[in-house]
């Protein structure tokens, strides 16, 4: 640690690493009452402030910032508090007979000190959840929001502040250089919410110092409509699903690979839906956001005008406003392979539609992609259904809905490769930030012993003995 002596984060890191096994050793009461103690700030104290926070940095309606972010965290609280002391015990796990007189059981312990850092589009319900996970295990966190909801990040710090003691878990704002500085420190276990790009940037200075890591990532989530689908129901879904959040969700519909035979009647059942969800004008619509930066408005314009020029057919919306960030909820089809839409994730209000000829035809164009975070699929069909389910990879699926798979907290949560590292949410979020240690312990004589050196010929037949029949 010498080295990082110098380090602006240093002493807070000292500070938590020192208290670590204090908080390690917290009964299962004293976790309940933080849990507690951070529900009612979520749920109660800061519930209108969250929700202006919100509406600053992404222009998101009420509706959403009640559902996606404060029922998110309160219901992962609830959940855990439900589930802890089962998963505090010590669980007991079978002793082979070669080791008669002992026992063996997994001791579930905090990781340490550890790192959070969360992303933009969601920036309470992917700071806290997390949160809630490193809690419930016993652990110290820094945490380190996105600099670019500068409101939101403020007031999770205020948060923090109200709930916490810094030598137990801490908020730090700032611009890259602050996770920069703080992914030099040698923390237990890193949590990293974001893109594929920066993931692999965390993982290598994870491998550092030989941290553990969970990385929740994205990419290009494709959502199958085949011709046996029910056409209004999969364009409602995929509607709400994709524009949710102006579509800048890590497990939003990224692109439809829709049956060529129904690729214009999918469309129109599209284009009813966002009628109805955001009226003629969504720019002036109460349930619709707007892009967080302009650098993303500016990534987002630029995947349109590549379609332009490419002659694709823009199908629905297309049209901006760069003065609030605002580009309208867009359909487009006609793409040709080289299109960047098709390329990129999109993170953003754009759903490209992709056709085929046959199922076989669906599964080979997702595979020559990464794996990725969500896949879905809608279809009557279970043929269709199952073959796509063994034949791609994916972190999670959907079938005749989408989204709604991470808001089941008996569910893993997370991707695959290109897509993520590990599993979050409920129990699996418990496991994330805790070690599981094996324990064995002796109670009387272990017939092991009968093998201990000097090495006769007897102990060679009784080691013959133990291979055959233990």
């Amino acid at each position: 640690m010498t080295k990082n002596t110098n380090n602006p984060y240093y002493n807070l890191f000292q500070k938590q690493k020192t208290n670590q096994y204090k908080v390690a050793n917290s009964t299962y009461n004293q976790r309940i009452n933080k849990l507690n103690t951070l529900q009612r700030a979520i749920e109660i104290t800061f519930r209108d402030d969250i929700k202006e926070a919100l509406y600053n940095d992404l222009g998101k309606p009420d509706v959403e910032s009640e559902m996606t972010e404060i029922y998110q965290i309160v219901g992962d609280i609830k959940y855990v508090k439900s589930n802890l002391h089962k998963w505090m015990r010590n669980k007991k796990v079978p002793t082979p007979l070669s080791m008669l007189g002992a026992s063996s059981y997994i001791k579930y312990e905090a990781k340490g000190v550890c790192l959070i850092i969360s992303p933009w589009n969601f920036p309470f319900n992917l700071t806290f959840g997390p949160l809630v996970s490193s809690i419930a295990a016993g652990n110290t966190a820094i945490i380190k929001p996105s600099e670019m909801t500068p409101h939101s990040s403020a007031l999770m710090k205020k948060i923090v502040q109200s709930v916490f003691s810094e030598d137990e878990v801490a908020l730090v704002e700032g611009e890259v250089q602050s996770s920069t500085d703080l992914l030099k420190l040698p923390f237990n276990h890193i949590f990293f919410t974001g893109s594929p790009v920066v993931g692999k940037i965390v993982m290598k200075a994870a491998a550092e110092h030989l941290a553990s890591i969970t990385l929740e990532l994205g990419g290009k989530s494709p959502t199958i409509v085949d011709s046996t689908a029910n056409l209004k129901t999969a364009a409602k879904k995929i509607m709400w699903g994709k524009f949710m959040n102006c579509g800048q969700i890590c497990v939003s519909p990224d692109y439809a690979l829709v049956d060529e035979t129904v690729k214009d009647a999918f469309i129109k059942e599209c284009k009813t839906w966002l009628k109805e969800y955001y009226g003629e004008n969504p720019e002036t619509s109460d349930s619709y956001g707007r892009i967080v930066t302009s650098k993303h408005f500016n990534r987002l314009k630029a995947h349109l005008d590549d379609a332009k020029s490419k002659h694709a057919t823009i199908n629905s919306g297309a049209n901006s406003n760069e003065d609030v960030k605002y580009i309208a909820p867009t359909i487009v089809s006609d793409l040709g392979n080289d299109a960047s839409l098709l390329e990129d994730e999109i993170f953003g209000p754009i759903l490209p539609i992709v056709t085929y000829k046959t199922i076989n035809e669906a599964i080979a164009y997702i595979n020559t992609k990464e794996r990725p975070l969500a896949l879905y699929i809608y279809s009557k069909s279970k043929k269709n259904t199952k073959q796509l389910l063994n034949n791609t990879k994916a972190g999670g699926t959907c079938i005749n809905n989408n989204i709604i798979h991470y808001a089941n907290h008996n569910l893993p949560f997370g991707g695959v490769n290109n897509s993520g590292i590990g599993k979050s949410h409920g129990y699996y979020g418990f496991k994330a930030f805790s070690n599981e240690r094996a324990v064995v312990k002796q109670h009387t004589f272990g017939i092991t012993e009968l093998l201990f050196p000097p090495y006769t010929g007897i102990k060679e037949k009784l080691a013959r003995l133990t291979v055959k029949w233990f």
